[in-house]
């Protein structure tokens, strides 16, 4: 990460967040050094399993990639993962609670949207950007583009049925900075212990979002 650059400024130069569900503290330094080496040091440990904040204290601590927290539904989560080492957060809907308890502790907090209701409670809170989720089940980037016509200035992050075969499409949009994705880092392709296929899927994803 620049040192210059804001997390979110880094999350729209990657152009893509690698969304982790780490169900063993142990596989976090494991999945934090594929990414690294594929070449794409960020990433999203969501707060589905007791073993996020540890997860993110482990990846944070190793200094080498810029780490946040997904999933975060309480503000009692977001001190959680801020204290761990979390650098942004992101959330699967918009709780003003959350949002206000974010921006309190500091850390930018991307949160959840599928309409323009939505939007607007967000943009009163002060944001403009946003995750759009999920997006596939909500209509994909028709959708976005729709809601991106009369929000000008919004920034969208689309997350959920993002893959290989779209991811695309959502990132030639101008309203979308980057798009969260979790097939590059699913649990299956090291399940074994073995961390090299995460890397190589890693290293595919990066060259297909920059192609």
């Amino acid at each position: 990460m620049s040192e210059d650059a804001s997390p979110l400024e880094e999350i729209a130069r990657r152009r893509l967040v690698p969304v982790m569900v780490v169900d063993r503290p142990q596989d976090a330094n494991g999945l934090a050094a594929a990414l690294v080496a594929g070449g794409l040091p960020i990433g999203e440990i969501t707060f589905r399993t007791a073993a996020a904040a540890e997860a993110i204290r482990i990846v944070s601590d190793r200094g080498d990639m810029l780490v946040g927290a997904g999933t975060v539904l309480t503000p009692q989560q977001v001190d959680e993962a801020v204290d761990a080492g979390a650098k942004f957060l992101i959330s699967p809907g918009l709780n003003p609670r959350v949002v206000r308890q974010a921006q309190d502790r500091g850390v930018p907090i991307v949160p959840g949207v599928c309409t323009p209701s939505d939007i607007e409670r967000g943009l009163e809170l002060g944001l403009d950007t946003f995750k759009f989720f999920p997006a596939e089940a909500f209509g994909g980037l028709e959708t976005l583009a729709a809601l991106a016509g009369p929000y000008r200035g919004v920034k969208f992050v689309p997350t959920g049925g993002i893959s290989p075969e779209n991811v695309g499409a959502y990132l030639e949009h101008k309203a979308v900075i980057a798009c969260g994705g979790s097939w590059m880092v699913k649990s299956s392709l090291f399940a074994d212990g073995d961390f090299a296929p995460v890397e190589a899927a890693v290293r595919a994803a990066v060259q297909l979002v920059n192609s």
